[in-house]
């Protein structure tokens, strides 16, 4: 069994994340595809969600669909080292989780900015994208 995880493929950070995510998941549970992918259009059409949001990482595991604060929780779930603990702050409410992360959404071209094109995989990373 394994998770799609959608995102910006034009933000720097987001594509720092996956690399990160990559890293840590040696045993290939998540693949991955960017938001503006036809891909993710069609994924997001199936949950009939809207597909003009490029602001969420998006987490489809075992058919349902999570975005922002319990996306990214639930990856770190399954990572590798003492990601895991993260999941910890899934008991706080997303009232109060999901403003972080919207911030950090909001700043993430000005701090990290963005690319001109969406992240092509390098030859080793091409089978678990989309």
């Amino acid at each position: 069994m394994s998770a799609i995880v959608l995102f910006d493929g034009v933000c720097n950070f987001c594509n720092a994340s996956v690399n990160f995510i990559i890293d840590r998941d040696p045993s290939g549970y998540f693949t991955f595809g960017t938001l503006q992918s036809e891909e993710a259009k069609e994924i997001l059409h199936t949950f009939r969600r809207s597909t003009d949001r490029l602001d969420t990482i998006i987490l489809v595991e075992d058919g349902k669909i999570y975005t922002r604060s319990t996306a990214a929780l639930r990856v770190a779930r399954k990572l590798s080292g003492l990601w895991p603990l993260f999941y910890g702050f899934i008991i706080l409410p997303r009232f109060l989780r999901d403003p972080v992360y919207n911030f950090i959404a909001s700043i993430r071209y000005k701090i990290f900015g963005r690319r001109d094109v969406c992240r092509v995989p390098t030859s080793e990373e091409w089978a678990r994208f989309l």
